[in-house]
């Protein structure tokens, strides 16, 4: 089969790289830019997760102007749906050309993204979505691991089912119970890993003493969760957890606050991210708990920019009038890696150097080191993903109504400083 990656490889034989001031020149063409595709969910039930990417976008163009490089960010809107961004994956590649893709948010968009990428022969770089969902996911027998093959250009950094179990249950351990846990499941990518009976929460949380309801799986954008509710009502669950659309949770959330159910905890994935979420449950929100993947006070620092953590979610607020949000830090490394990489490639327009450059990272990054040599991680993963750190926060009401993120659980990344401690939910 005749790729673009293939078809670039015999026509740029030879084209050189200049670098300047760590960031690579363009190729091919002395006066043609690096091309970078961007894609994520900036529309429908996902867009809190791309609520930062023009702010980061535009801070790496600057910077890379500043220091005499000529990139160019073709971005892509997935729509929060999987056919749509494996559409735009294929137009970035086949149409735009790009040297490199880059994809963020969720499994609905980084498994189409990085499956087209692979069957491309385009070097891809995504983030933002557990490991396990993402690895496994892309498989074509996921009930086989004996089938399971790694990739040749589709590389991920993030942090995995592993992580979040464990963060979720340091924090619950702050609080007493009856350590009867309700699962808030939903029939997707994510929501079919965390309620695996293998690789997800059900057998961690039966080790651990833990008694789970789960109700079975839900289409997202779910109208009613009496169903849920009921069943968490019955099984006397005084723990929820799950990962659940920012819409759905409030849903979720209105309905069991009207129906007189109120558990202790309740520490949700994907929803409670986002400072605007919470913000809609108006009061509701308070003591809510979530995973924290990033924070203005994880002790990192940018190796485009220099900054700090601290300053670079300050930097967006004073942009955009807005709180910070986790995925700030992770679509800034994605072109920390970006860069990192083609600036070690022998040749930017082939998708093999690429992708060996990517594999041979060792780069600290706004999100902490990043590098594809399998620690901490199964034989199968070792070659395709890189973990990051994760702790655990809850949000807290401030005077004049709106939330801090408090880091409450540190225990899986001791260098990130905590900031309180857990409370029950009133």
């Amino acid at each position: 089969m005749l790729t673009r990656r293939n078809f670039l490889k015999t026509t740029a034989a030879g084209s050189a790289v200049a670098v300047t001031a760590g960031l690579p020149m363009p190729a091919i063409a002395q006066d043609a830019p690096v091309k970078l595709g961007y894609v994520s969910p900036q529309t429908g039930p996902l867009a809190a997760f791309g609520e930062a990417d023009k702010f980061v976008i535009e801070g790496f163009l600057a910077t890379a102007k500043a220091r005499g490089a000529n990139y160019e960010v073709i971005v892509k809107d997935s729509q929060s749906n999987p056919n749509r961004a494996a559409e735009v994956a294929k137009e970035l590649i086949v149409d735009d050309e790009v040297n490199l893709v880059l994809v963020a948010s969720t499994p609905e968009t980084t498994n189409p993204v990085a499956t087209t990428c692979e069957g491309e022969g385009m070097p891809c770089i995504s983030t933002v979505a557990p490991w396990q969902p993402w690895f496994i996911g892309q498989q074509g027998n996921a009930a086989d691991p004996a089938s399971w093959k790694p990739f040749d250009y589709a590389y991920h950094f993030f942090w995995g089912l592993e992580d979040v179990i464990a963060v979720f249950t340091n924090m619950w351990s702050q609080v007493e119970t009856n350590r009867k846990v309700g699962g808030l499941f939903p029939n997707d990518g994510d929501g079919n890993a965390w309620g695996d009976e293998t690789v997800g929460f059900p057998p961690v949380l039966e080790k651990m003493g833990y008694a789970l309801s789960d109700p079975g799986r839900y289409q997202n954008m779910t109208d009613d969760f009496s169903a849920q509710i009921n069943a968490f009502k019955s099984g006397q669950c005084e723990i929820i957890t799950g990962v659940v659309i920012p819409p759905d949770f409030t849903t979720f959330w209105n309905q069991a606050k009207q129906q007189g159910f109120v558990p202790k905890v309740a520490s949700i994935g994907k929803a409670l991210l986002f400072p605007q979420a919470v913000e809609a449950l108006g009061k509701a929100g308070h003591n809510l708990s979530s995973e924290v993947w990033w924070s203005p006070s994880h002790p990192f620092t940018s190796s485009l920019t220099g900054e700090t953590s601290a300053q670079v979610a300050e930097a967006f607020t004073k942009a955009t009038g807005r709180p910070w949000t986790q995925p700030i830090g992770f679509a800034h490394a994605l072109f920390e890696l970006a860069v990192d990489a083609l600036s070690r490639a022998e040749d930017p327009a082939d998708g093999d150097a690429v992708a060996q450059a990517i594999a041979a990272t060792r780069l600290d990054t706004l999100v902490g080191p990043i590098a594809w040599d399998g620690k901490n991680l199964p034989p199968f993963a070792a070659k395709n993903v890189a973990k990051t750190p994760l702790v655990g926060g809850q949000w807290r009401l401030k005077e004049d109504g709106g939330y801090d993120l408090v880091i409450t659980d540190n225990k899986t990344a001791p260098n990130i400083p905590v900031a309180g401690k857990m409370e029950a939910i009133a």
